[in-house]
């Protein structure tokens, strides 16, 4: 099964795409420290609700004023981005672009706000990330990262059974470290409930089994129904409990050391 489809049917239900909540989505928004006119850069951006949002908030009810950059390599949710963003905010300048994140070269400090939430993987995980999105900001810009954390060392039967790597992601700790030793200020790090990463995985499992149920006939029905009912085992057995993730704000320094430390 072609892998933009299956993430575009099991994902049908979500208006965020991660364990993140629109409650908490909206808390993030609103604390962000953006100047009148933001420029945004938003790699991997998915539906691109993050960035509506923004744009809602700092542009009016039609986001007038609101410049941004988004890139998404899927075509399914590159094309709901720019219906939802015409719907929402026809006024704001929005180029939403579909291409793999990494083949974007924006200008070196040119964004007030450059984010990557939960698409690390563009560019080889998190310290890649934080280097991509911190040479694109201002100084006293932002850069926003989405990020799984282990909670505790994931045991060897749950690393086999999913194919994921021990080097797949740090602590949460870790992740924190990882923007200070950029010479990040760290700002804000939201930590998903329990009940956030359920929702997310379950209505994977519901968007999954409906979809299967009015298209018996699609040939990627086996693969999908099999593939959400490993996700789910994963996921009940050793994910709910190991795997934790968080939405990291850092500030960029107003001014850098020769070290990257700030000053």
């Amino acid at each position: 099964m072609e892998i933009w489809k299956f993430y575009d049917v099991t994902h049908r239900d979500h208006v965020v795409c991660n364990p993140t909540s629109v409650a908490r989505l909206d808390e993030l928004v609103m604390l962000l420290d953006l100047p009148r006119r933001p420029r945004i850069l938003d790699l991997g951006s998915g539906k691109g609700e993050f960035l509506l949002r923004v744009a809602e908030r700092y542009g009016g009810a039609q986001g007038t004023g609101v410049r941004a950059v988004a890139v998404d390599a899927s075509p399914y949710v590159v094309a709901q981005f720019r219906e939802a963003a015409g719907a929402r905010v026809p006024l704001a300048e929005i180029e939403v672009l579909e291409q793999d994140g990494a083949a974007y070269r924006p200008d070196p400090a040119s964004f007030d706000l450059a984010s990557c939430i939960g698409a690390s993987f563009i560019f080889g995980g998190l310290d890649g990330t934080l280097d991509a999105l911190a040479a694109a900001v201002r100084p006293g810009g932002q850069v926003l990262v989405g990020e799984p954390f282990w909670r505790h060392e994931p045991e060897e039967d749950y690393l086999a059974w999913s194919g994921m790597s021990r080097e797949l992601c740090g602590t949460h700790a870790g992740n924190v470290a990882a923007g200070e030793a950029r010479g990040l200020v760290p700002l804000l790090a939201f930590v998903s409930t329990d009940e956030e990463w359920d929702r997310y995985e379950t209505l994977q499992w519901r968007a999954a089994a409906r979809f299967a149920a009015a298209h018996p006939e699609d040939p990627d029905v086996p693969e999908l129904v099999d593939r959400v009912a490993r996700a789910r085992h994963e996921y009940l057995t050793w994910g709910r409990d190991t795997l934790g993730w968080a939405l990291y704000l850092f500030g960029v320094p107003a001014r850098r050391s020769a070290a990257g430390t700030g000053a």
